[in-house]
């Protein structure tokens, strides 16, 4: 990938409508725990649609995630995050994210965009590292991305967390975002 002034050539790329594939992606998530590891999760159910422009920098993406599609490989503790200590799945049924923006900082792909958890939304800078473009062996051209994040997860009004007898608390504040993304152009 180049990068000048005006043009932005990245090998592959090609603008249209794109799809997420949910087979082939991961909507993922970290939190420390005990203050002395981080537990994972991610998010069964989800949607994304990727809208590439000429200029990769007007490019754009909405996407959904389910909130009761929460697992951890933990039952008692995806039960306890849909409640309302945490993400009140019952209220607030979904986690969206809407670009406003797409730039390159230091080389690096950045979309900013808003997130909505808990009915609260806060601007998101995701960092985005394309993964290339191909065919799949059935005919569709598939695009494929990693995308990060760190938020704070008081600022959506997950506030819940516990003192520990040995010091320190339950729960860290910062969650980092993980998308593993592949997506289908679904129309050029």
């Amino acid at each position: 990938m180049t990068t000048t002034a005006t043009t932005i050539e990245i090998p592959g790329y090609r603008a249209g409508t794109w799809k997420i594939d949910p087979t082939h992606s991961e909507v993922g998530f970290s939190i420390r725990h005990l203050m002395i590891s981080k537990v994972k999760g991610k998010f069964e159910r989800f949607d994304a649609t990727f809208v590439t422009a000429e200029d990769p920098l007007e490019s754009s993406v909405t996407a959904s995630a389910e909130v009761a599609s929460i697992t951890t490989n933990e039952p008692n503790r995806d039960a306890h995050l849909r409640t309302g200590d945490f993400f009140a799945a019952d209220q607030f049924p979904t986690i969206d994210f809407v670009s406003t923006g797409v730039r390159v900082e230091n080389g690096e792909f950045k979309v900013d965009g808003d997130l909505t958890m808990r009915g609260v939304t806060k601007p998101v800078t995701f960092d985005f590292d394309f993964g290339g473009f191909g065919g799949d062996p059935y005919g569709n051209y598939k695009g494929g991305a990693t995308a990060k994040a760190v938020v704070n997860r008081e600022d959506f009004g997950l506030t819940y967390n516990a003192a520990l007898e040995t010091g320190g608390v339950l729960l860290g504040e910062q969650v980092t975002i993980t998308l593993e993304l592949q997506a289908a152009l679904v129309q050029a």
